[in-house]
């Protein structure tokens, strides 16, 4: 019965979306005249393909931005290494993703922008690429993508699935749980964030035996490479900033720059040649800071003019993209933002950590809560979290007290290293191992290489240590070896 409401239910999305398909399609165009699409490729985003299909089969990755396409990575490192028969297509669905991301890919992965979710869409791009396999990123829950997959025999899997208190909340809703059941049901694999997440998926009616645990993708940060210029942009600036204190805002949405240069000013009073150094979610929102700032008198560097920090300088605003992970390498203390205002929900802390920062991150983290609670658990200073803002006073005496104790800050770099550490051990290894039995094998078969896996008991028994420690961190690793 549930299974019938849910097909008429899918009925009803796939007639909306055909007749609402005019009107995205000018939506689109708007999109390409404000900067939000690529000027060229948009057409990608209607299924209309830009590179020919490969002979032989195909596995189709999904991540919507930036993040999830990074911790996507590392999995197809695996597949080329394990599978070398299969052919790999990426996509994405902004376009800061594709300005990263496409540098980033091994070669012979095919990048494409991601098929918006309207039937003639989503037709339209099946058809053409013919996937086996598609891997899905955290939230991509789309009925046509799924339903339509389903119909043409496509196995299907979620990784790093989570689902926010808001999407669980509406899919809950009576009206529209056979729906998202029906959805949940044609997935082979999932693979959830934590155990609220899984508990979230069976509370929609996923399959249990479907639902498995590997860890989150984001802990496991992988160096993505620079080109000979851009280690030296990065050098440059490492030079310029060796004799000053710094600190790093990173991932700042609109309206969190107040909470940031508020407190940059009480840290002035006590750290006059200090540096913050902002970096803002996207590359526009920070060339409206430097320019506010410029606008009161104040001395600001901006990164994408090739702005030097003088002695006289004490903000530098990044506005470029896909340098974060290298620019945590040059400061001691990093504030990750998306965190500071109500209906913000966090951003990834993993890359400051794994670059031996100080971490601190605001009240607001909804999407990394469950990867905040696993880095304190495994030492409580590997992540400070404010739990409330007062008139920014909370966060100005949290950076007081690491920049005037040398020893204190180390002692934080360190906790924040090690966790970050300790919880990436086997993430890609076991993530791939149950990608590869629960999925892979009944899709596309094994191959002589696929076999060579003998590794994995080792790591098996690594991440069964590294969980131990954190369940009973008093034990030390070597004891609990």
């Amino acid at each position: 019965m549930a299974a019938t409401k849910g097909k008429i239910l899918y009925k009803v999305y796939r007639a909306l979306s055909y007749g609402l398909s005019p009107f995205l399609y000018l939506h689109l165009r708007w999109r390409v005249l404000r900067g939000l699409e690529h000027p060229l490729r948009w057409p990608e985003r209607l299924g209309r393909p830009s590179h020919a299909r490969p002979p032989g089969p195909l596995l189709w990755f999904h991540a919507v931005s930036l993040g999830e396409s990074l911790a996507t990575i590392p999995i197809i490192k695996q597949c080329i290494l394990r599978r070398p028969d299969l052919n790999i297509l990426m996509t994405t669905t902004t376009y800061s993703a594709f300005q990263v991301v496409r540098n980033c890919l091994p070669t012979g992965v095919i990048y494409q922008f991601a098929p918006l979710d309207t039937a003639a869409a989503i037709d339209t791009f099946i058809a053409h690429w013919k996937p086996k396999v598609i891997i899905l990123m955290e939230s991509e829950l789309w009925p046509n993508l799924i339903l339509g997959a389903s119909q043409h025999g496509i196995t299907m899997a979620l990784l790093n699935a989570r689902m926010s208190a808001t999407s669980f909340k509406h899919w809950s809703i009576p009206v529209f749980i056979p729906l998202i059941s029906l959805m949940l049901s044609k997935f082979s694999l999932i693979l959830p964030l934590s155990n609220l997440q899984a508990i979230r998926f069976q509370l929609l009616q996923a399959p249990p035996p479907i639902i498995s645990f590997a860890g989150d993708l984001k802990f496991a940060v992988e160096d993505i490479g620079m080109s000979v210029a851009e280690i030296k942009k990065v050098e440059d600036l490492r030079a310029q900033l060796a004799q000053r204190q710094v600190w790093m805002a990173s991932s700042i949405h609109r309206g969190e720059e107040e909470v940031i240069l508020e407190v940059h000013k009480m840290l002035l009073e006590a750290h006059p040649s200090l540096v913050t150094i902002i970096v803002p979610r996207h590359p526009l929102h920070g060339k409206e800071i430097a320019l506010e700032m410029q606008k009161e008198g104040q001395n600001v560097a901006l990164r994408s003019q090739g702005e030097n920090i003088t002695s006289g300088t004490n903000v530098y605003v990044v506005d470029t993209l896909g340098e974060l992970r290298y620019l945590y390498g040059i400061t001691s203390i990093a504030v990750v933002g998306g965190s500071f205002l109500p209906g913000l929900a966090g951003h990834n802390i993993s890359e400051a950590a794994a670059a031996g920062c100080a971490v601190l991150t605001g009240p607001y983290i909804a999407h990394f809560s469950s990867m905040v609670a696993k880095m304190q658990q495994f030492n409580p200073m590997s992540v400070l979290q404010l739990i409330q803002v007062h008139g920014k006073l909370d966060l100005a005496e949290a950076l007081r007290n690491l920049l005037g104790d040398d020893k204190v800050l180390e002692a934080h770099r360190l906790a924040a290293k090690h966790a970050q550490q300790a919880l990436a051990c086997g993430i890609i290894v076991g993530t791939w191992n149950s990608l590869d039995s629960n999925v892979l094998r009944s899709a596309f078969g094994v191959d002589d290489i696929h076999k060579c896996s003998d590794c994995w008991p080792h790591m098996k028994i690594a991440s069964l240590v590294i969980f131990a420690h954190v369940r009973m961190p008093e034990l030390s690793i070597q004891q609990l070896r």
